[in-house]
């Protein structure tokens, strides 16, 4: 008489009863933490953990002071404190008043569910793009309140909010031709409101008198914007003689691509493209410039390229503005491009939106601009406009 291994018992168990291969059977259980930090392929999965903290850096996960409801670190044990052994999870619009750490800090140390993409976030093992947040236990899991409207489509992956409606079926040029007439609807600034813009758009998290600078990642005091010697001034992500735009109100003036930096440190960018390679920046650890091109430092290169990726399609020179267009080239001068193009890709794909890029796109939507980038939204649009 033939042995039957347990796993074979407990299957023909289940066929005898007809549950064996049909819609009844039994969910998977959820991932450990560990083994969501093992398997970062971009699938979907449920993870079950301890809410150990929020994530503000790629190696920083704090445990109180919560400057936002924008993530939350989760760990096999309520105890952990090294951030190697957690996961990051982006926490979207609709569930942040229910599962914030700001709102919600008596979540520290409860174990819960959340089902989303295990993709990296803050640099960093990560669950993006979360759908379902519950305690532990509840199956499946939900949430407390309704997730952004979402539409199914067979262009772009990735949720599709109500304010990308127009755009949620559309491929190629057609996508792009959808989102510029979305994001093209803005509130302009005047070039001397940017520094007011910026003083809120770039906000320490850790500290609200002072802004991050984006290429330095130093965090110096809001007062001290102007032309001095390590005062901070207002960075042209796109190069502004990239096109001839100036400071005018427009191209010149949108805080979508406007960033706090040391002034050294801007004039050292100057009207450069970006590429990697290069030698240091002074005042700017990880940075690099050479005769044609400069590279930001890590913890930027996607918000770098998703800025980019952004004038690209909100400037395209049917309201007026210039048309902007991304090239291949590092060789641009005054033309109106910006390359390049193969490592701008590469970079989004690196360096996907944290939380401070997330906020900094809520802030403009909501108190100055009233429009969003694409791109901090849906990183993977970038790939379908420019395949």
């Amino acid at each position: 008489m033939a042995r039957w291994s347990p796993l074979a018992l407990v299957v023909a168990l289940l066929a005898a009863v007809g549950l064996y291969g049909s819609t009844a059977a039994v969910a998977a259980a959820p991932f450990t933490v560990a083994q969501a930090i093992a398997t970062q392929n971009g699938s979907s999965a449920t993870v079950r953990g301890y809410v150990v903290g929020q994530p503000t850096a790629t190696t920083t996960v704090i445990r109180s002071g919560y400057p936002n409801d924008y993530a939350l670190a989760l760990a096999d044990s309520a105890s952990t404190t090294s951030t190697s052994n957690m996961v990051y999870v982006q926490i979207p619009s609709a569930f942040r008043a229910s599962w914030g750490m700001r709102s919600n800090p008596s979540l520290l140390g409860k174990q819960i569910d959340v089902t989303g993409s295990l993709s990296a976030y803050f640099s960093h093992a990560g669950l993006t793009s979360s759908t379902a947040f519950a305690f532990a236990g509840t199956t499946p899991p939900t949430s407390t309140t309704t997730p952004p409207t979402t539409t199914t489509t067979s262009g772009p992956p990735g949720n599709c909010i109500a304010y990308y409606a127009t755009a949620c079926d559309k491929q190629g040029a057609a996508l792009k031709s959808a989102l510029n007439s979305i994001i093209r609807n803005q509130t302009k600034l005047s070039y001397d409101q940017v520094w007011d813009a910026l003083k809120v758009t770039d906000q320490d998290p850790n500290n609200s008198a002072n802004v991050i600078l984006l290429y330095s990642g130093r965090t110096q005091s809001k007062s001290t914007n102007g032309g001095g010697a390590n005062d901070w001034n207002r960075e042209h992500v796109w190069a502004k003689s990239h096109g001839d735009f100036g400071t005018a109100t427009g191209p010149g003036t949108d805080i979508h691509h406007l960033r706090p930096e040391d002034v050294s440190v801007n004039a050292t960018r100057g009207n450069l493209d970006f590429d990697n390679g290069g030698n240091a920046v002074p005042e700017a650890s990880g940075s690099k410039y050479d005769s044609d091109s400069f590279e930001p430092r890590a913890a930027v290169k996607g918000d770098v390229a998703r800025m980019i990726f952004y004038m690209a399609v909100r400037y395209e020179g049917n309201d007026g503005y210039v048309n902007l267009e991304i090239n291949n080239s590092v060789s641009n001068g005054s033309a109106p491009y910006m390359g390049k193009l193969s490592v701008l890709k590469q970079w989004n794909l690196q360096d996907p939106p944290d939380a401070f890029e997330q906020r900094r796109n809520q802030v403009i939507y909501d108190s100055f601009q009233h429009n969003r980038n694409p791109f901090i939204d849906n990183y993977r649009w970038v790939d379908s406009i420019w395949p």
